[in-house]
Parts: structure tokens; sequence; C-alpha cells
């Protein structure tokens, strides 16, 4: 017998409405919707009756779920290595504003998550499985390599922001981020470094990259290298970034920044401390964000082309949700030389 609806009973509008009457997930009612195989038929055919016995009409997404398409992209930022990094960061929302201008083009809407993994361990495969989204990309690798490549095994269309291992799984676009590390620190040693120090935080993976180049340089040149351990979240980053140049520094030093963001919270803080630069401690940063050459100095950095990226992510993907093959792809660094080193 099919389920009917009494008088007493609250109005179904939507997914997660029905979700609750049939005592299942948002993302269950949604692939039951769509016919997704992975809901066994019984399962299936009891939400689709309830839907039918409480007059839900589906909207436009569901309806797309039914053609198993939604139209919809995932974009998810996992902030595994610093939870209180926030997507208002200046690199996130470069790169997210070209991914948009991508999507658009490509006629898909997006999605957008950030998401903490130690609070949310199955945060990649529930996102995958929600049934909202037709495909993912993945902002940062973060500390979650694992994740990415175990979810990589059995979902393809997805592309990854971030640093190319050889022998990984996952669809990697990103700059060759050892190289550029590599570059930044042999400018500052042609300007005289003679003690370079790394600000980042060397457990996420791009990070840790440009610190491997820059310690390849040092090595070379019998310059010594020290890390600095910074954070990205911006109610904290002047704060660590102060404390961790609240050391001698004079003539020979010299700062290499992980990003720009943390270059520029250093440049504050040598102007405050009355450090000259570059006359006496030389600074670059890395990524060539829209406000770099608007410090004061102007940022010497490490361009990656981060438009070019975005574009070549959503190409990858789309040729992946046709099933065709898109390797990963790893973009050059460029050295901007400016006024800071």
């Amino acid at each position: 017998m099919s389920p009917t609806r009494t008088s007493d009973q609250p109005p179904v509008r939507t997914l997660s409405d029905l979700a609750k009457i049939a005592g299942v997930s948002a993302g269950t009612v949604s692939r039951a919707l769509a016919g997704n195989s992975l809901v066994n038929d019984a399962t299936r055919d009891r939400i689709v009756a309830l839907a039918r016995a409480h007059g839900f009409r589906p909207n436009q997404m569901a309806s797309s779920l039914r053609r198993q398409k939604t139209d919809v992209i995932g974009i998810v930022i996992p902030l595994g290595h610093d939870q209180r990094q926030q997507i208002s960061d200046a690199f996130f929302m470069t790169l997210l504003g070209h991914l948009a201008d991508a999507l658009t083009e490509r006629g898909y809407d997006l999605m957008l998550r950030r998401v903490l993994p130690d609070r949310d361990e199955d945060w990649l495969d529930r996102f995958i499985g929600s049934g909202m989204i037709d495909g993912v990309i993945v902002i940062g690798q973060s500390d979650q390599l694992e994740r990415i490549e175990e979810a990589a095994a059995n979902f393809r269309p997805m592309v990854v922001w971030g640093d190319h291992a050889q022998g990984q799984q996952h669809c990697v676009v990103g700059t060759d981020n050892r190289l550029g590390g590599k570059l930044a620190a042999e400018r500052l040693i042609a300007g005289g470094a003679r003690h370079i120090y790394f600000l980042g935080d060397v457990s996420a993976v791009e990070f840790a990259a440009r610190f491997a180049g820059a310690t390849d340089a040092a090595e070379g040149h019998g310059v010594a290298i020290t890390p600095l351990t910074n954070h990205l979240s911006a109610d904290r980053l002047e704060a660590e970034v102060a404390g961790n140049l609240d050391r001698p520094l004079g003539p020979g030093d010299a700062i290499f920044a992980a990003s720009d963001m943390l270059a520029v919270a250093a440049l504050a803080r040598l102007r405050t401390r009355g450090i000259d630069v570059p006359g006496t401690v030389k600074v670059i940063g890395f990524d060539d964000l829209p406000f770099a050459a608007q410090t004061s100095p102007p940022l010497t950095t490490i361009r990656q082309d981060i438009r070019a990226g975005a574009f070549a992510m959503v190409d990858r993907l789309m040729r992946r949700l046709d099933g065709a093959d898109a390797p990963s792809i790893v973009l050059p660094p460029t050295l901007v030389e400016r006024g800071t080193a």
C-alpha cells in the first residue's frame, strides 16, 4: 500500500523535509529521486512513493538529478593544516573568481564548501556521494593527500589545485612549487643573502615543496635556511609573523614568504621595527596576487598563473566528465622582480 499524507503532517517542500519523513539523509533522497543504483530498490521505491503521497514537487535541481546531471560543480577547500584560515583569503578569492568565470562559460553553477577534516573525516566521499554535484574541484591538498588519493581511485570527475608528485593518482593542476622555491632563494642569494628565513607552514603540501626548493638552492650555495612556521588565518597572521621576526636581523638576512599574504605581514613588521627593505633585509613572496604590485616597496614575488590554472582545471574536469583522459598539468613559475628583493 502506498503511503498517504494526513492533514496534520507538515508540508514537504525540500529534500530535507522528505528525508526526515523517510528516515534517511537528504543525499539518499537525492540519489533515490535520481534513480541512482547506490540506493536499493526497496528504499528508492519507498522514497518515490512518499514524495508522491506528500505532493512533493522537486525543484530544478532535483529534476536535474533525475536526469543524472545537476549542472553544478562542487568546489571544496580543505583546511586540515590551518583550521582558522578563511575563504576570504586573497589567494582563494582570486582563484575562485577565475573558476567561477570558467564554469559559467561552460554553463555550470558552483557549490562552495570550506571543510575542517578533523571534524568530518568523510568530507570528500560525502560531498562526492551527495547527488548534488556532477564533479569536484578541490582547492589545495592541505594535509589531506591520502584522502584525496583514495577518492580518486573511484571517482574520475575530480581535479585538484596543488602540487604534483610522481605516481599520484588524482589529477592536479598547479605550479611547480619546488622550482618556484628554488627561484626565490636564488634571487635572494644573488642579492647577498647569507641566511634565509622561510615563512610558511611546511605541513601543507605546496608550502613544503616551496621550502624544499629553497633548501636545494641554499644548500648548493652554502647559505643557511631556517623555517619559521606561520599560519594564514587573518586573525593571527600579523601577530605570528611579528613573533617570528622579533629576532636580530641585519645585512645578509633575507625572508622568503610562502605566500604574498605572509610577505605583506613581514613587510609591515619590518617597517615597524625600522628595518629597511630591501637595503638591510630583502623579502620575496609567492603567488603574485593583484595587490603585490601595490605594496611599499612593491613586492618581488614568484608568479603563479592563477587564471590559466583555473581554466585548465575546468577544462580537465569537463574532459573527465565526458569520460576522456585528462592528465595533470604543472605550470611554470616566474620570478617577478620589483622593489623588495
